[in-house]
């Protein structure tokens, strides 16, 4: 390791760092704006510069900017010296220049890295009195505030959006001292990774606007650790809390799965906690001769008492959920007995998770995480949208298709933090990424091939390319496939061979089971040759995994048999709208032939109010839970903030329910530990999920970690109209977390830390003082644990020579496919819910081809119609020229297709114009159809939609 002298002091440092890599890396507080551990450098701001001597006899050496300058063994430098510490804050000075005086009412003071530089480098009084130059700030839509003003031009926000996370519609405008950092016009930014940029940003640029709108000051959140619940990908977040509402959700490093960033439906998509559609009360139906009823509140006793009573009535049965967690999920397994437990996913969507499953667990290739997916050097995607359904993900793929800039910067011996340098080697140059799907996606401008097929099609190709990669051994060849198609499989066997980590990515969003075959058939006889070979497999929510792991139980199908025949009195149902699973028809049949429905839920839907009893259940944000992502990764979440009212738990209600009862064993599940405990003892598949976190008798030190940061402030102010007198803090008796500053917030397991602070460092920029390096994991470990070791199987693995080809599309002139299209603002259920994000949602659409709008006569906006299942559904037209040929979509999980996804994909219907339209709701933020209208600015909000 080379050795570097600072200040006249010896360190042995990493060979290929840039100075401030290992100035960092050391503990010393080197400042810096541009640079960041993701995106590299380029030596913009300045900011970062040292004095370097040529040998022990240089006294005046030279400044050099840390970020640019490697490490070499026996290089003497000075960070304190005079020289260095002027520059610094000459620097400072001059940004200052045009910099606005608002800290005390800017929204990211007391978390502001420029805040923190400038403290850092001594700078406090301004010389400068002349005028500042001003600009104009502009609506970026409901998510993302402007504030020009604060702009220090490091070009941060430019980097990220454009060359990391692919967006086009945020530029570096004009130059010199007027650049500006924006739009070309006003209008809703197009990524959906936009809502980055609120940390990205150094300054104030950049705010969270939901959180203004709703402001608390960032050192008077209460936060802790939590897990997103928008896909299964399992992001780690930190929300955080203020009067009892969530303010906002900011991202928890880890750097196994997310890294830095998250996309904007975590990130916003959070504030259905804060719902006027909470629960707070238990009720109980009260006939008034209306489909719906009314309820009365009771009291959470009683409410348990008339639970209990109807439990003692007959037979009990169960629907889990996968948005619920594993605890609340088992104890109702437990509850009803396994014989009486649904899972809670539709039929088709069970069968498919279950699937994916028993690939993960037999296939010879390693699930990757999100880390090892920014690895891959050649892709294949098979069906799955990912910027629809795993956005991270996509994020990720990104990553990946610049390893061929990486791999060309080795050739050339440069080192993989200079970005610039990179950048311009590379060019457009990437790692090959083919793309098969039903339409394009957003990942198709890096994609060195795409095609748009039918479902059934999709899987062809990738039986075929597993023919071509096993030249027959293990794979028969596809017969009667397209000539095109069969030079594309050629294309792409070759190149995935000859990577040296090839990735397959897949998952359930088609609902077809031929296309999860032929990715894990490609998958295995590619491992068959080499050794890192990668296979994700997206599933549909947040638990989807975890809730299969709990084993086979009964079917939606056998629910419904069960109930006709007279077998269930009382149905519970846990988190779950049976309206999104299944048909209306088939849902009101199963309610009609019970005689009593429960339902836990946290917010009203179709389900709840069919209810005799409705009991309010605590978020993620107000409770404790373990969730196991698609990778296989259970990981834990702790509540931010006590719970309002009557809400508890889920498996807090369930747990209290079995003790009134008096049922076997339920006395010692009183405590959330003893629940988990007790499931991974009986269930095999998750008896790793007790080492997720530390259990609630954990201490640091001897003390608890505290969810409020050191400055936390006005907890008596708070109650100011009430008394005067601070109360007793709330105790957690269930985690290792307290509700207060008491405590040790520093060296405890990465699962444990509710935000990132350190002396000198109050943004987010903090987080490197974790980290066992900059960039690295932090230390200790990143959190979670792997369920699923895949990679390990022996023999054939999936034997892919045994399964069936699905027979060639061939489509019609008069009818089309229905398949599913999916959204990342409108498809999730509980983001959707979120005042920002159903902004930006817009209306349910049929999404048909340009040959389709012609014969129809239709345009973008104007109504069509379908009879599907008897049922005549009339939805917004979006003209996509990409939809593969005789198919037509429909955006799910939006208003008017909640449950078509379970009951319609694979019907082949008839479209007509709609007799009468009007469009009732603009969608903000532009669909993978570039022709697709979109609100271009605020204006628009009122007076109707602009083209961009």
């Amino acid at each position: 390791m080379p050795t570097i002298y600072i200040d006249g002091t010896a360190y042995e440092v990493e060979e290929g760092k840039n100075l401030l890599e290992a100035c960092l890396n050391l503990g010393l507080d080197l400042p810096y704006f541009c640079w960041h551990p993701s995106m590299g450098s380029i030596g913009s701001c300045r900011q970062c510069a040292m004095v370097q001597y040529q040998n022990e006899e240089d006294t005046r050496g030279r400044i050099v900017m840390g970020c640019m300058t490697p490490v070499t063994d026996g290089a003497r430098l000075s960070l304190q010296g005079d020289t260095a510490s002027e520059f610094r804050e000459s620097v400072i000075e001059s940004l200052m220049l045009n910099h606005p005086h608002d800290c005390p009412v800017c929204a990211e003071g007391g978390e502001c890295h420029l805040q923190d530089m400038t403290v850092m480098v001594g700078h406090r009084d301004r010389n400068y009195r002349g005028k500042k130059n001003t600009h104009r700030n502009q609506y970026l839509g409901p998510l993302i505030n402007h504030e020009m003003n604060r702009c220090i031009s490091c070009y941060r926000c430019v980097r990220f959006y454009r060359d990391y996370a692919g967006g086009t519609d945020l530029a570096a405008l004009a130059s010199h001292d007027h650049v500006y950092f924006g739009r070309h016009q006003d209008g809703v930014l197009q990524s959906e990774f936009a809502g980055n940029l609120v940390e990205v940003c150094p300054t104030g640029v950049f705010t969270d606007k939901p959180l203004v709108d709703d402001y608390s000051r960032k050192w008077d959140l209460q936060s802790a650790p939590s897990i997103c619940v928008g896909c299964a990908v399992g992001c780690n977040t930190s929300p955080g809390e203020r009067y009892g509402r969530l303010k906002r959700i900011q991202n928890r490093y880890n750097q196994q799965v997310n890294g830095y960033f998250l996309c904007d439906r975590g990130r916003f998509g959070a504030d259905f906690v804060n719902s006027e559609s909470r629960l707070n009360f238990a009720g109980v139906r009260q006939e008034d001769g209306s489909d719906k009823g009314s309820y009365k509140a009771i009291r959470a006793d009683d409410a348990l008492s008339e639970v209990a009573g109807l439990c003692q009535q007959g037979t009990v049965a169960g629907i889990g959920s996968p948005r619920a967690s594993v605890e609340a999920n088992y104890l109702l397994r437990r509850f009803v007995g396994t014989k009486h437990f649904s899972n809670g996913m539709s039929d088709v969507e069970s069968a498919l998770v279950n699937q994916i499953l028993e690939t993960l667990k037999n296939t010879r290739a390693i699930s990757p995480s999100i880390h090892q997916i920014e690895s891959a050097d050649a892709v294949l995607i098979l069906g799955e949208d990912v910027s629809n359904t795993a956005p991270r993900l996509a994020l990720a793929l990104r990553e990946a298709a610049r390893n061929k800039g990486r791999e060309l910067a080795a050739e050339m011996r440069l080192e993989p933090w200079m970005d610039a340098a990179i950048k311009n080697l590379a060019q457009d140059q990437y790692s090959p990424i083919f793309i098969a799907g039903v339409h394009e996606n957003r990942l198709n401008d890096i994609a060195e091939a795409g095609v748009s097929l039918a479902p059934d099609d999709i899987a062809r190709l990738g039986f075929a390319i597993a023919a071509e990669i096993s030249g027959g051994r293990a794979i028969d060849a596809v017969e009667n496939l397209d000539a095109d198609l069969s030079a594309l499989a050629g294309t792409i066997a070759s190149t995935l061979k000859a990577a040296k980590n090839p990735l397959i990515v897949s998952g359930s969003s088609l609902l077809n089971s031929a296309v999860i075959e032929s990715a894990a058939a490609v998958a295995d006889v590619l491992s068959n040759e080499q050794e890192n070979v990668f296979l994700s497999l997206s599933v549909p929510e947040c638990n989807s995994v975890g809730t299969a792991m709990l084993g086979e139980g009964m079917s939606f199908k056998d629910m419904m048999d069960s109930a006709s025949q007279g077998n269930i009195d009382t149905l519970i149902v846990l988190e779950n709208d049976l309206y999104r699973r299944a048909p209306s028809e088939d849902v009101d049949k199963l309610l009609e032939n019970i005689k009593q429905l429960v339902v836990l839920d946290s917010l009203d839907n179709a389900t709840l109010s069919k209810s005799q009893i409705a009991l309010p259940t605590a978020t993620f944000a107000e409770s404790e839970g373990t969730m196991v992502s698609s990778e296989g990764r259970a990981q834990r979440y702790y509540p931010v903030f006590v719970a309002e009212d009557d809400r508890l738990a889920s498996w807090q209600w369930l747990s209290e329910l079995g003790q009134v009862l008096g049922l076997s064993g339920f006395d010692q599940l009183e405590h959330f530990d003893q629940v988990e405990q007790t499931c991974a003892g009986e269930i095999p598949a998750l008896s790793g999920i007790a080492s997720a976190a530390p259990d609630h008798e954990f201490r640091n030190r001897g003390l608890k970690i505290p969810r409020q940061p050191a400055r936390y402030s006005g907890r008596t102010a708070m109650r100011a109209d009430v008394s005067v007198h601070e109360p007793k803090q709330p105790v957690d008796d269930e985690t290792p977390l307290s509700f207060s500053m008491e405590g040790l917030g520093v060296g405890q397991p990465s699962s444990l830390m509710t935000s990132s602070w350190s002396p000198g460092w109050n943004s987010n920029q903090s987080i490197q003082k974790f980290q066992d390096e900059a960039g690295g994991a932090i230390k200790g470990g990143s959190s979670g644990v792997r369920l699923i070791e895949s990679g390990q199987s022996l023999g054939d693995g999936l034997n892919a020579h045994t399964r069936s080809v699905p027979t060639a599309f061939h489509p019609s002139d008069t009818e089309s496919l229905l398949i599913p299209v999916y959204r990342v603002f409108g498809s999730d259920e509980l983001s959707s819910q979120a005042p920002a994000i159903a902004e930006m949602s817009g209306d349910a659409q049929f999404v048909i081809s340009s040959e389709s709008a012609a014969k129809l006569e239709v345009v973008d906006g104007d109504g069509v119609s379908a009879n599907i299942n008897g049922v005549e559904v009339t939805l917004e037209a979006c003209v996509d020229p990409s939809l593969a040929e005789g198919c037509v979509g429909f955006t799910t999980g939006m208003p008017g297709t909640e449950s078509l996804v379970a009951t319609a994909v694979g019907l082949i219907v008839s479209l007509r114009k709609a007799d009468s339209w009007q469009r009732r709701k603009p969608q903000l933020i532009a669909t993978d159809n570039p022709n697709a209208p979109t609100v271009t600015n605020q204006q628009s909000l009122q007076s109707g939609v602009s083209h961009v």
